[in-house]
């Protein structure tokens, strides 16, 4: 499994490459379950369907926002790119990785 979860997190790397900033406070929610799906991975669309990847945003985004206590992440594991993830879905991929170190507070970006 770990080529598949790799390819997902590598996914999400590539379509926000631009936009990552690693200890940013402002962030977006990316759903892991729908990425393994567009990336042809159906069998871990399922298994991953409540798992959200944390993209840390260079700037803030225009649209709602909304504030998250940074102890939400506790668990969470941070990728060499910025992404962040529970620690179960780091886990099951094969990146190098990190205990993710959130700010007090975070601000999740709500997109279209």
């Amino acid at each position: 499994m770990n080529a598949k979860m790799d390819d997902i997190i590598r996914s999400i790397e590539n379509v926000y490459a631009d936009r990552l900033f690693v200890d940013a406070r402002h962030y977006i929610e990316v759903s892991i379950g729908k990425e393994a799906a567009k990336s042809g991975h159906p069998d871990l669309a399922e298994e991953y369907k409540d798992a959200y990847a944390i993209v840390p945003l260079k700037e803030a985004l225009p649209g709602m926002k909304v504030r998250i206590d940074g102890r939400t992440f506790v668990k969470y594991r941070q990728f060499d790119s910025g992404i962040a993830v529970p620690g179960y879905v780091a886990k099951a991929a094969g990146l190098s990785q990190k205990p993710y170190t959130p700010n007090d507070s975070m601000i999740l970006n709500f997109t279209e």
